[in-house]
């Protein structure tokens, strides 16, 4: 087996996935093509089996194995959706397997592993990073003589993934002018890189990725893949710590632009797919649209196309979506306020310090030892983000003592 991609193991990929997996829609977004100022598409692999592209590489890789393999069984590591496509593709061609998760994936993506894989598959909890369950699994594998399946670094997930791309130009009628796709260790992009490059050249390739995640970033400017020192697993289909060995290369020399989405545009993409568009999209899955409508003027021929690669989200998740996205778009904002213990000092900052339209919708007041003065944890939402510069304006010219906390200051993760 080759371990170079190629547009032909992606053709024969489409093949083998053609009676199993669906070919999703490719459809018209009024919302981002108002923002971006021509036609943006929608390739819809949130409405895919198991809700998320990652069926395409998991069923392919699986479905590669030869007959003694398939007696060994399989095992690997997911973030959830990988996990999902390995049980949906074991439960399908009757082959035991165990599925590494780390402690953060949402209760949602645990669950439908368990349904969809039913008596074959065995979910085990292994870290608290994917990279850390990638380890257990990888140990699993080497002790057992499972066949590991990766979800990303293997030509044969590659190929399955990049089926993606094969649709999208069968059905778009035209070369893209551009395609944005979400970038976790690298797969997905790998797959879709390689079709592209050969079927439609001179389509522009951007990668998003989270900017708390960003891998990949960290591989080009290092030259190789790296681990990063620290990982944001908010984009939880997407926070993977070090790209593939096999994906990076393909993403070098084949990928025009790979970019960093702040977390916060992302959650405000999630609600605008939800809210106007009627999608449910995860974190990952919203990264491309984030991305497209944060740092992509419409400018080639043809339209922009933005893969929606999964909608696995747990609704539990939502209210730390909406408080980052409303941080992230100026809507809300913390301070540390210290209060003179005295009366009337609560009553002067409600009348003279807030606005019209400016609601306190955190309070923690804390009075410590020191009986003069007691500081509190104020958060404060506006009607509009221009307001804060005449908030900020009053706070200084009150008599109480103000300390802003600016969005990814250490104190800050503790809010979120």
């Amino acid at each position: 087996m080759s371990n170079r991609l190629t547009a032909t193991m992606i053709d024969q990929a489409a093949e083998r996935l053609r009676p199993v997996v669906r070919r999703t829609a490719l459809e018209p977004n009024e919302r981002l093509s108002g923002l971006l100022g021509g036609q943006v598409l929608l390739k819809r692999e949130d409405a895919q089996v198991c809700r998320s592209y990652k069926v395409r590489g998991a069923f392919n890789l699986i479905a590669s194995l030869t007959e003694e393999e398939r007696r060994r069984g399989v095992v690997c590591a997911s973030a959830g959706n990988h996990g999902q496509g390995v049980a949906f593709a074991c439960a399908r061609l009757g082959i035991s397997g165990r599925v590494y998760v780390p402690s953060t994936t949402p209760r949602q993506k645990r669950e439908r592993i368990a349904a969809l894989g039913g008596d074959r598959v065995e979910i085990v909890v292994g870290g608290g990073t994917y990279d850390e369950a990638s380890a257990a699994a990888h140990a699993d594998s080497e002790a057992g003589g499972a066949v590991y399946v990766h979800p990303f670094d293997d030509v044969r997930t590659m190929a399955g993934q990049g089926t993606v791309g094969l649709e999208i130009l069968e059905q778009c009628g035209q070369a893209p002018g551009t395609v944005v796709v979400p970038v976790g260790g690298g797969g997905l992009i790998s797959g879709v890189a390689v079709w592209l490059r050969e079927h439609s050249p001179g389509t522009r390739l951007i990668g998003a990725e989270p900017a708390g995640a960003a891998s990949m970033r960290a591989a080009l400017d290092h030259g190789g893949p790296v681990a990063l020192p620290e990982l944001d697993t908010f984009v939880d289909g997407a926070a993977v710590g070090t790209v593939g060995d096999s994906t990076f290369p393909l993403v070098k020399d084949l990928v025009d632009e790979i970019v960093a989405v702040d977390e916060g545009a992302v959650c405000t993409e999630m609600l605008d797919l939800y809210q106007t568009d009627g999608i449910i999209a995860e974190p990952a899955g919203a990264l491309a649209g984030a991305a497209a409508r944060e740092v992509l003027a419409y400018g080639p021929e043809g339209p922009v196309v933005c893969v929606v690669s999964g909608g696995n989200n747990d609704v539990s998740r939502y209210n730390e979506v909406l408080e980052r996205s409303l941080v992230h778009i100026g809507l809300r904002h913390y301070f540390l306020v210290t209060f003179p213990q005295r009366p009337g000092a609560l009553r002067h900052f409600l009348d003279e310090v807030l606005g019209e339209g400016q609601d306190i919708i955190a309070f923690e007041y804390i009075k410590k030892n020191n009986r003069e003065t007691g500081p509190a944890l104020v958060g404060i939402e506006l009607e509009r983000a221009g307001d804060l510069e005449s908030l900020l304006a009053r706070m200084k010219a009150s008599p109480l003592t103000v300390e802003r906390i600016p969005p990814g200051s250490p104190l800050f993760t503790f809010i979120l």
